[in-house]
């Protein structure tokens, strides 16, 4: 059934109540795929997941299951499974209308330690996933990208073709990534979609994995009476933004069906900027933390020093509106990152 392109969130929300597809949702135990995971069940959608619990966690699937209906628990479909195995890769594609691929090995810094991990992950595994999709025959193949990709481009605010050198193995995957996309909608006929995500945060993002991101850190710190750590001056900034604006934006970009919106890359933010030095009084305040001990280091190699997307095009294209700005998902997620600290 066809979407009319002018659909906004709400009114794709109410028809996907009303009308059943069936989803892959790839890295489905972790951070974003969860949330993924948790808004398609609650939506009465029929979702596969497919991880192999090297970075997810199954304590994400069991707080998923525990928060939707048995009914819609019975429509989720795990498959432990590795996107390096193409075998695996086929086998979750089985009669999946949309695909979300959500699965890679994050974190610059991880990326540099070890590129090789990086590559087989973030591009071996992406390409499987092209090709099983492509053999399947899935309406559309949205997958994550990231704000990495501008690399040392200066550009103030992020524009989707305005991009500099990669600054990292990680970031040359992503870019990767968008190249091989671009190149399988153009010999195959292929749909799809990347989403360039920015500093994404909210529930279940982990704290204690030694390349956890800022928000969950600063929190798991604070909630502990330890100081934060800024890398640098505290002056970097960051477009933040909540999980429930990206959730959002893998849905409007499953459904986009204008022709023009097919085959390219959206920025995913709010477009915000915010300092370290901001976020860390914001969380403070958030905590009732009168006076946090900061302490700072040297910068770290391959961080971008400042970052803030322009979201015009996914605005147009894919009628998305986040719902969030970072001082909204930091009072919706608070009381999650302190259950966990």
């Amino acid at each position: 059934m066809a979407i009319v392109n002018k659909m906004i969130y709400p009114e794709l929300k109410k028809h996907l109540q009303i009308h059943q597809y069936t989803w892959l949702v790839t890295g489905c135990a972790g951070f974003i795929g969860s949330n993924l995971l948790e808004t398609l069940l609650n939506l009465n959608q029929k979702v596969v997941g497919l991880d192999n619990f090297s970075t997810g966690h199954q304590k994400n699937l069991d707080e998923v299951l525990k928060n939707v209906s048995k009914k819609a628990a019975e429509n989720f479909q795990l498959i432990k499974g590795d996107i390096r195995n193409f075998s695996d890769c086929e086998k979750a594609m089985q009669e999946v209308d949309y695909t979300l691929h959500q699965a890679a090995l994050g974190s610059v810094p991880r990326s540099i330690k070890s590129p090789e991990l990086t590559h087989e992950n973030n591009v071996d595994g992406f390409v499987n996933m092209l090709i099983a999709a492509r053999h399947a025959g899935v309406k559309k193949f949205v997958y994550a990208s990231s704000s990495s990709v501008y690399g040392d481009s200066p550009v103030l605010p992020k524009i989707e073709n305005q991009i500099g050198n990669p600054l990292s193995p990680y970031a040359v995957s992503k870019y990767v990534n968008e190249l091989y996309a671009h190149v399988f909608g153009r010999c195959y006929g292929m749909q799809t979609i990347g989403l360039r995500y920015f500093n994404v945060f909210g529930r279940r993002q982990d704290p204690h994995s030694a390349y956890a991101a800022v928000i969950p850190l600063w929190v798991s710190a604070l909630s502990k009476h330890q100081p934060m750590i800024i890398f640098g001056d505290g002056k970097t900034s960051r477009d933040f933004c909540y999980v429930e604006n990206v959730v959002q934006a893998n849905l409007l970009a499953a459904f986009a069906d204008l022709p023009k919106a097919m085959n390219r890359v959206y920025n995913i933010a709010v477009g915000e900027q915010t300092s370290l030095n901001e976020l860390a009084v914001l969380l403070a305040e958030a905590l009732n933390v009168s006076k946090p001990d900061i302490i700072h280091r040297d910068f770290r190699p391959g961080d971008i020093r400042h970052s803030l997307a322009d979201i015009s095009a996914a605005k147009t294209l894919l009628h998305y509106q986040p719902t969030h700005t970072i001082s909204q998902g930091i009072a919706e997620a608070i009381e999650w990152y302190r259950s966990i600290s």
